[in-house]
């Protein structure tokens, strides 16, 4: 069965922050399929740094909530505080979906979560769906498949 990925982030800059290798790899692997040029980093500092240095901003943000040095909340917050990512989607990576986890992410500042291990099947649609509930984005995804 030959599975096909929408190109829906062709010429999109993108962040992947998890600590868990195969996590970070399909994300990535998924996203560049999907047309985007992706960064990596295995923890919130380290995602920190990228995100605060990239120009222009990363279009979004996928970040793991559970990890060593910060979590996916503290670089959430940190992000809100920096003049230059304060409008740069996130979104959360977690195994950890509980009930009330969406509303408090959200509530949080995440634009929606993804729950782990990720879906390769499911996984470039789920960002359409979240990306696409943002105005301004919703008309950039509209590349066909």
């Amino acid at each position: 069965m030959t599975m096909k990925i929408p190109r829906a982030f062709i010429g999109w800059d993108v962040l992947v922050v998890d600590d868990e290798r195969d996590s970070l790899e399909v994300a990535a692997r998924m996203l560049k399929i999907a047309g985007a040029t992706v960064t990596t980093a295995d923890n919130g500092k380290a995602g920190l740094e990228k995100a605060q240095t990239q120009q222009p901003p990363f279009k979004f943000i996928l970040c793991d909530l559970s990890m060593p040095e910060m979590d996916g909340w503290e670089l959430l917050y940190l992000l809100r505080q920096n003049q230059g990512t304060t409008t740069v989607p996130v979104i959360a990576l977690t195994a950890h979906a509980m009930t009330g986890d969406r509303e408090r992410g959200i509530a949080a500042g995440f634009q929606n979560y993804i729950t782990k291990p990720l879906d390769p099947l499911k996984f470039i649609p789920q960002l359409i769906s979240h990306l696409s509930e943002i105005p301004e984005y919703k008309a950039l995804l509209t590349h066909p498949i």
